[in-house]
């Protein structure tokens, strides 16, 4: 993974900006968006708080909902370990091999956008949509004893109350958001570091950037084996997050077909601010030595052209008195 050659020659020697020296500095200045996650964490919150829709299920219904009850191949804990920090450790490494706290920052604050939009937007739409899960006829009647009513047919639950919620949460599937949020960022950010889009024909490196997505598919069709989710669920919440994440990477950095792909757009941003601020020092200090130069060299030659001057005007006076007095 190498950076590409640095097109514009002054730029190439200012250093890049470090987390001692600028991490502080950028953080402030994307306050807004820091207290922006905060928020969403917060929404996410009450989004899990809150009661879904409770979908009409009746008993011609119940018959494909009947799939059996089975944990996790993949734990809800493991989602964020997966699509989150293994990414921020990548982005670490990065840092620790180019030292741009500008790339470790923009990379760092943007996943987590893409996650927390994603996951936001994957809740709201499972307390409003309300579908059942494929298991839901276990998580209502965990006896497996089916109870009705008698005029609409409707089933009358009798399992646990924080289960049978769950169990109104199937569309989309959150795995499958979260990981492809995640990891589809992850995907488009190695995109950009390795160049991947340079016309050189390294079908390699499409391995590289396919892999965290083939990650983020195998945790999305665990969802199906677990009868968690229909496979609509899935497909669904694989979209929405590839999506986010898409919009949420190109909101930070060039796409990695650009010549600049590379590097975050701030990262530019910086460069340019120093080239101005290196040209205006050194028209500066062009502007001061030209004044130190010509002031003397002036005053000198003023002082020679007085003297002369002060010459031939004391030669004229006296050729005219000697005129006067020699009739």
């Amino acid at each position: 993974m190498q950076a590409p050659a640095c097109t514009n020659a002054p730029a190439c020697t200012f250093p890049f900006a470090t987390m001692q020296s600028h991490g502080v500095r950028i953080a402030r200045s994307h306050a807004y968006d820091w207290v922006a996650l905060l928020l969403l964490i917060a929404m996410e919150c009450v989004l899990n708080a809150i009661e879904p829709f409770h979908r009409f299920v009746g008993e011609g219904m119940i018959a494909d909902l009947r799939y059996p009850m089975k944990s996790n191949t993949v734990p809800v804990w493991a989602v964020p370990i997966v699509a989150v920090i293994a990414p921020m450790l990548i982005f670490m490494a990065i840092y620790i091999w180019r030292r741009n706290a500008y790339d470790l920052h923009h990379a760092t604050i943007g996943i987590l956008f893409s996650v927390l939009i994603t996951g936001v937007l994957t809740d709201a739409i499972k307390n409003a949509v309300g579908r059942p899960r494929p298991n839901f006829f276990w998580r209502c009647f965990p006896d497996g004893i089916a109870v009705y009513d008698n005029i609409t047919t409707a089933v009358i639950c009798h399992g646990d109350a924080s289960v049978i919620k769950e169990g109104h949460k199937s569309f989309p599937s959150g795995h499958s958001s979260w990981s492809f949020a995640g990891l589809g960022f992850l995907s488009w950010y190695l995109a950009g570091k390795i160049t991947v889009f340079d016309r050189r024909g390294h079908v390699a490196k499409l391995c590289v950037v396919i892999l965290p997505l083939l990650v983020a598919a195998v945790i999305a069709i665990s969802r199906v084996d677990d009868y968690w989710h229909h496979w609509q669920d899935v497909f669904a919440g694989g979209i929405l997050g590839m999506v986010v994440a898409s919009v949420c990477y190109l909101q930070f950095f060039p796409p990695p077909s650009d010549d600049k792909g590379f590097w975050p757009h701030a990262h530019f941003r910086y460069i340019s601010e120093r080239e101005e601020e290196s040209r205006r020092r050194r028209a500066t200090e062009m502007s001061n030595s030209d004044s130190t130069a010509v002031v003397p060299w002036q005053g000198e030659a003023g002082a020679n052209t007085s003297r002369t001057l002060d010459a031939m005007e004391s030669g004229t006076s006296d050729r005219a008195m000697a005129h006067d007095t020699n009739p």
